[in-house]
């Protein structure tokens, strides 16, 4: 009898897929009513975010957080409506070809998009009441001119020059976002454990799944409405 497969065990639940409770403590975004002076209390690091998280605090009493901007230090003042580095700002305002990260998909929603450490969108250009922006995927998107964001790049840019040299470290790194690893590849299991199994080297049968399989067996690539050349 084979094992289920991935997405099956993915779909059931259990401990290997459950993010640690700790990990989803921080929830760093802006608040509704954001205005003024704040300035930087304290910099931290959540097991479930790749960017540093900053702690901000006003005269009022007022704290929320967010990601930390590049060479951002505890006792920075930063201006919410302003235009410079590490401001938070919305993107009506801000010149095109500015760096930003944590944008808002609608205004008021504290941020979506572009939040791991070391990357950055840039403004291209203005269209009525929307703001074309680059994503680092090098797609273009459309924003509200309302829509919040953080200038500059997201801190940590260089997490990924260090290696991990113990195997461990890397599975409570994975472990933290809620993904399995080590991985095997589909192409090396049985065939009994894969629908991509069969010892026969990498000549796997088609990665489209039929369409009428089960959830189980659905797995490579998305199967298309339809092939061929369309008939006229």
């Amino acid at each position: 009898m084979g094992k289920r497969i991935i997405q099956q065990r993915r779909g059931k639940g259990g401990h290997t897929y459950k993010t640690r409770e700790k990990a989803s403590k921080v929830r760093p975004g802006y608040l509704f009513d954001l205005k003024g002076d704040f300035k930087c209390v304290k910099l931290s690091v959540s097991p479930g975010h790749s960017a540093p998280i900053a702690k901000f605090k006003n005269k009022e009493g007022k704290v929320f957080e967010n990601f930390a901007v590049n060479l951002l230090y505890v006792g920075q003042t930063i201006n919410v409506g302003g235009n410079k580095f590490g401001d938070i700002a919305k993107i009506g305002d801000l010149k095109n070809g500015t760096e930003v990260f944590n944008i808002e998909r609608n205004p008021t929603d504290g941020g979506k998009f572009v939040r791991t450490a070391g990357n950055f969108a840039v403004i291209m250009a203005k269209e009525g009441d929307a703001v074309k922006i680059m994503m680092p995927s090098k797609r273009v998107k459309k924003f509200d001119v309302n829509c919040r964001v953080t200038i500059g790049r997201a801190a940590g840019d260089g997490r990924m020059s260090k290696p991990i040299l113990q195997a461990g470290k890397k599975f409570y790194i994975m472990k933290s976002k809620s993904k399995l690893w080590p991985r095997v590849s589909p192409v090396k299991m049985n065939a009994i454990d894969h629908p991509f199994g069969s010892g026969r080297g990498k000549r796997m049968k088609s990665a489209i799944a039929k369409r009428n399989a089960s959830p189980g067996k659905k797995v490579g690539l998305i199967r298309p409405r339809r092939t061929g050349r369309k008939k006229r």
